[in-house]
Order: structure tokens, then C-alpha cells, then sequence
């Protein structure tokens, strides 16, 4: 018998980049509590129209488990909507902690996250040949705290493609703490805000003034920001390409060209 409860990722914001599975057990979901502070409405508006709703920005764990184990005790099927997908800053672990307390079964869909919404924004590939083979997401120590050998400052050192989640209200020391890693001022830099919404906005930069960006174009909340040299490929073209479709590369598929 299929799961009662369904963690279900909504997506990055525009209703369209739900999942078809997602937006399927929307459609026919009993209860949906959804995180109104970043999920759309109009998305539960437009999925979720036999469904009582409920929007968990203001409740707690408790509340949100009590809706959950009183859905299943009326035999209804609920489905906890939550930004982005839900394996990434979800905050579903605790939940499903619960659940798995009171023996309810559960299941979980995977959405689309904002950084691949931002990337797509940017036209940009986050991984590029001899430049960046590694994408951290990462976030900054603000009222939640990392652990100490994920601090910036020492992930930095990588040098990687650095994907800054829950971050952009602490530019600055998000930018002070990469400058003591691998980049410099001139390091490629963006910040996309509400990735995939209609008023989404695009910031390209350098780190140099990637602080001062932000806080001139109002930017305080939902928004990634994207640091790496893969930023740089657009305006200065690619340092290599891709083996995979070099007409001299054999593979499984393809036999090359011998010169």
C-alpha cells in the first residue's frame, strides 16, 4: 500500500518546475501543509484545490505532527510541501524522526533545487573541464551554527564552484571569509534572488563588490549566491572543452576519428 504521507519538493518557485509526481499527489491530496513563507501559493492554488490547507510558517513541529497523525487516523492522504527539494536546508529529518516514532510510513519526492534554478538563470554550467569539477552548497554560521571544519574560510580552500545558501543578509562576511580561502577580489561572483519567480533578480559581480551589490539592489532574503571561476566562461570563453563530444574521443557509443 502506498504511503499515506508524502514530503514533496515544490520546487524553486515557478509553479511549472514541480515535478509530475509532485504535482499528481498534489492534485490528490486530502490535507497539504506547505511552507507559505517560501512556497508560492498560487502552486497550492493550483494543484491542491480539494485539499485543506495549511500553512506551516507559523507552527511548530508538534502542530505539524499533530496534523500529520490526525490525517492518517481519518484514513486522508497529506502531502508536506516544502521549497526547493527537500533533502537540501529541508528540515524534514526531524519530521520524519517523528513519524517513524508513531510507525507512519512515509515517502519522499524530490523537487528541483534553487541552485539549479539559479544556474539555469545565469546560463551556466557549475561544473566546467580544468576549472571546476566540484560544487559545494554550503551556508554561512548565522543563528544556526556549522560545524567548525565547514566554516567558508576552510571550504574555500578548495577553490571550487560555491553554491552560498541562507547567506545573502551576511554578504559581507560571507565575501571575508572566502578571501581567506582560494579567490581573490576578482573572483567571478552572482547572486540570483527568487531563482524561476516572475520579479527574479540577477546580480553579476565580483567578490570585490558582491557585498555592496546586494545591499544596493535591497537583496535580504531568498536568494543563492554563486562563486567560481566557471562564472568567468561566458564573457571569456571556455579554458577546455568537453572530451564527450570531441570527434577524436572514442566511447561506448562512438568510435573517434583517427587524424
Amino acid at each position: 500500500m502506498a504511503a499515506k504521507i508524502s514530503f514533496v519538493g515544490a520546487g524553486p518557485g515557478a509553479a511549472d518546475l514541480i515535478t509530475i509526481r509532485g504535482a499528481r499527489l498534489l492534485s490528490h491530496a486530502d490535507v497539504v501543509i506547505f511552507a507559505g513563507s517560501l512556497v508560492d501559493r498560487k502552486l497550492v492554488q493550483l494543484y491542491a484545490t480539494k485539499a485543506d490547507i495549511y500553512d506551516s510558517a507559523g507552527m511548530t513541529l508538534l502542530e505539524v505532527i499533530t496534523v500529520m497523525s490526525d490525517a492518517i487516523a481519518s484514513d486522508k492522504s497529506l502531502v508536506r510541501l516544502h521549497t526547493g527539494d527537500p533533502s537540501i536546508y529541508g528540515a524534514i529529518q526531524e519530521q520524519m524522526e517523528e513519524l517513524d516514532r508513531l510507525e507512519i510510513d512515509y515517502q519522499v519526492v524530490p523537487g528541483v533545487t534553487s541552485a539549479f534554478a539559479a544556474a539555469a538563470a545565469l546560463k551556466q554550467e557549475l561544473t566546467l573541464p580544468e576549472l571546476s569539477q566540484t560544487v559545494v552548497f554550503t551556508r554561512v554560521e548565522g543563528r544556526t551554527p556549522v560545524p567548525e571544519r565547514e566554516r567558508l574560510n576552510a571550504i574555500a580552500k578548495l577553490g571550487a564552484t560555491m553554491v552560498i545558501y541562507l547567506s545573502v543578509g551576511m554578504a559581507e562576511k560571507v565575501v571575508d571569509q572566502l578571501l581567506q580561502g582560494a579567490y581573490t577580489p576578482e573572483t567571478p561572483a552572482a547572486v540570483v534572488c527568487r531563482a524561476s519567480w516572475d520579479d527574479e533578480q540577477i546580480i553579476r559581480c565580483t567578490l570585490a563588490d558582491l557585498a555592496e551589490r546586494v545591499h544596493l539592489a535591497g537583496i535580504d532574503r531568498q536568494a543563492l549566491i554563486i562563486v567560481g571561476d566557471v562564472l568567468a566562461a561566458r564573457r571569456e570563453g571556455l579554458k577546455a572543452r568537453s572530451f564527450l563530444y570531441d570527434g577524436g574521443f572514442s566511447h561506448g557509443f562512438r568510435e573517434g576519428n583517427v587524424a
